[in-house]
């Protein structure tokens, strides 16, 4: 494809040789003679001069740059367009496998793909262009949406409702019952979970994550949210819309989690907290209680700049031990030098 058309997808502007001919997509690193690349960040400008790429997306023109430029707004939404427009190909149909297990009560939709060993309970309804990977489990009454792709042994449990155009990774367990017992008379009796879990549209859940059915009620995860892999959501959790959830987060039971939150790698979320839209929370925190707006890090939490200014006397401790103890040494010795 011509570098010229690649333009006009983007409305972008080309500084260098318009007839460029763009043969594939990849980074500044693995980039050759073909391919086209972006920059993400100034600080890899340097990069640039050792690429083997025809062309390199950027937000702002570069001077003196031997490489062909195609300036658009946002270089990173672009190279992802471009990476599905060179190497995505639409899922063709391929019907119903007659060795998946399909209860007569369910309700397939048009141009599903349901493939081997996949199985499908009673009264279950898959909507129209939805992908069924081999060894899924769908339980009794669950809905799936139009555009779905549910990979390799996920487990949809029962009363799950999917929205359209989600993404579920291999091993995710959507459904499974709420962590929840009552301890009498020396031992612990479960609490039926008999709620479900309403999982949007747009949402993308990765591999081996664990969303637990509500108590009663719904769990429920909203729409455009993204969640990485290894996570866990408890019961009756409520993640509001464009959240998103990165490796290892734990969210214990009845959180609600505002929009467009970010919680970074291991954070952990104590049961029935509150967390405003717009928050992000660190690596490796831990929250609770109402969290207003901001940016937090630490367990317990506090807000970012403070946790700065809290580390860096952390790492002066061991010096400012020392000289307390010179200063209780010297103290010392001035009273018994008065008591002589």
């Amino acid at each position: 494809m011509k570098l010229k058309e690649l333009a006009l997808l983007f409305n972008g502007q080309i500084i260098g040789d318009d007839d460029t001919e763009i043969t594939g997509v990849s980074g500044i690193h693995e980039a050759g003679e073909g391919d086209i690349t972006f920059l993400s960040s100034r600080k890899y400008i340097k990069d640039l001069s050792g690429s083997k790429a025809s062309c390199v997306l950027v937000k702002e023109l570069l001077a003196d740059m031997p490489i062909t430029q195609l300036k658009v707004s946002n270089p990173h939404l672009a190279f992802a367009k471009l990476l599905e427009q060179f190497y995505v190909k639409p899922a063709k149909p391929i019907g119903v496998s007659r060795d998946a297990i399909i209860s007569d009560t369910a309700n397939i939709g048009a141009n599903v793909s349901v493939f081997p060993y996949a199985f499908i309970s009673n009264g279950v309804s898959i909507a129209d262009n939805t992908v069924i990977h081999p060894f899924v489990f769908i339980g009794e009454n669950t809905i799936v949406g139009e555009k779905c792709v549910i990979y390799p042994h996920v487990t949809l449990r029962e009363k799950v409702k999917i929205g359209n155009r989600v993404i579920i990774h291999s091993g995710s367990v959507i459904g499974s019952d709420g962590f929840g017992y009552v301890f009498d008379e020396g031992r612990y009796h479960k609490i039926p979970q008999v709620g479900g879990v309403i999982i949007e549209d747009d949402v993308e859940i990765g591999s081996n994550v664990s969303i637990d059915r509500a108590t009663t009620g719904n769990t429920v995860i909203g729409k455009g949210t993204k969640i990485d892999n290894l996570v866990q959501i408890a019961h009756n959790v409520k993640i509001g819309s464009n959240s998103i959830l990165i490796s290892q987060v734990g969210i214990a039971g009845s959180c609600e989690i505002g929009d467009f939150v970010t919680l970074a790698g291991q954070v952990g979320v104590a049961d029935h907290t509150k967390v405003e839209t717009g928050t992000i929370i660190g690596a490796q925190s831990g929250i609770m209680g109402d969290v207003k707006k901001g940016v937090y890090i630490g367990s317990p939490a506090i807000p970012y700049r403070d946790w700065f200014k809290a580390q860096a006397i952390f790492t002066k401790l061991p010096e400012l031990h020392k000289h307390i103890r010179e200063l209780e040494e010297k103290i010392l010795a001035l009273e018994r030098r008065n008591s002589a």
